[in-house]
């Protein structure tokens, strides 16, 4: 018997198509989001690593030699300070040989090449 007055219709295939994408999209804006805050934080962490590896690097220094490194090749020759050049900036200052340097730490940004 066929039921020609019935009221149910059967769910397009385009709609169906259109909600995939639509939850697609935004499961993988979460994701970014997520991996985006990730990595944000690592780089924090990153930077506040070598702050204090720095500031103990120079304190040792000042403890064992009574004075202040000159420069910071001192911090990496005789205390073994290690770094990624390629990702943080040290610009270190001294200021005498009994005052702490001065010292600022800052993260490079990295350059993205349009054209290899």
């Amino acid at each position: 018997m066929n039921n020609r007055f019935s009221n149910k219709r059967k769910p397009s295939g385009k709609k169906n198509a259109c909600i995939s994408c639509i939850l697609f999209l935004a499961v993988f804006l979460l994701f970014q989001m997520g991996v985006s805050s990730v990595s944000s934080k690592a780089d924090e962490e990153g930077l506040r690593t070598l702050e204090q590896a720095v500031s103990r690097g120079i304190a040792c220094y000042y403890a064992t030699e009574g004075t202040y490194p000159e420069n910071l090749d001192r911090l990496k020759e005789r205390y073994g300070l290690t770094y990624n050049e390629d990702d943080y900036f040290i610009d270190y200052r001294p200021t005498g040989a009994n005052l702490y340097p001065d010292v600022t730490i800052i993260r490079k940004t990295k350059s993205r090449e349009v054209f290899p």
